[in-house]
């Protein structure tokens, strides 16, 4: 294909054919042509590259990395808000969930933890950091934190399963509701070295208290690629109370 004078934009035009390459011909994480490549190569302006350039980056098709290049990104995964385990929710989107145990132990849980938690200073709490992955590729950073006391043992249980599941089963703690919040941040440099982004990369933060039969069981923050994870959520107009509202959206 070639760009050529028409009513089509050119940078429409080279956005379109490099989009054609992206799916046919490289994979994830491959680098595309430079600048300089593609202005010799398609006979086009400086300016229509990165116009067309900058239209797949801002569409989360390709990504920068600065001195680096431009790289094709993963295609992304799109989650329903509900409440579900990491490893339930990409099954359920077909992918091939798996998970390494960065640390688990017993200890003091800090105040915010404690507080959702609702636990006393004396009380022990567990500490568990994972690195959930799917399809081989890093997908989040997480850390929870659970009361040690209803759930004696937990750490000997396999932690690169189902935390949830060995709740429901080994314990009988069905988590059925939780409250969370999402915001983004720039990736820092730990979080930048196990997810597999530059610094300061933007991630997606999930904060979240869930509870079982109303006793709160699990306290986790989730730091995801926001490159390769996207939420979906379905929202109704609800009768004006005359209150203000918590935002655009709200969800468990």
């Amino acid at each position: 294909m070639n760009v050529v004078d028409g009513p089509v934009p050119k940078h429409r035009q080279l956005r379109e054919i490099l989009l054609a390459m992206i799916e046919g011909e490289l994979v994830p994480d491959a680098p595309v042509p430079s600048e300089r490549e593609l202005v010799a190569r398609f006979k086009v302006s400086r300016a229509t590259v990165r116009e067309a350039v900058g239209r797949l980056v801002a569409e989360g098709r390709l990504y920068r990395v600065r001195g680096k290049g431009t790289f094709v990104a993963a295609a992304s995964i799109e989650s329903q808000m509900h409440l579900s385990s990491f490893t339930e929710d990409m099954r359920r989107r077909g992918h091939k969930p798996s998970t390494v145990v960065l640390g688990a132990d017993e200890t003091a849980a800090p105040p915010p933890a404690r507080a959702a938690l609702g636990l006393d200073v004396i009380d022990r709490a567990y500490r568990i950091e994972r690195l959930r992955s799917a399809d081989g590729a890093p997908m989040a950073h997480e850390v929870s934190w659970l009361p040690a006391a209803p759930l004696p043992g937990l750490l000997e249980r396999d932690l690169t399963s189902s935390v949830y599941s060995i709740l429901a089963h080994d314990y009988g703690r069905v988590l059925d509701s939780a409250a969370q919040t999402v915001w983004a941040e720039g990736a820092d440099p730990l979080r930048a070295r196990l997810l597999r982004v530059p610094p300061a990369a933007p991630l997606l933060v999930f904060r979240k208290t869930s509870y079982a039969a109303g006793r709160p069981m699990e306290h986790v923050t989730s730091w995801y690629r926001a490159d390769r994870y996207q939420v979906h959520m379905t929202l109704e107009r609800t009768p004006h109370t005359g209150s203000a509202g918590a935002g655009p959206g709200h969800h468990l």
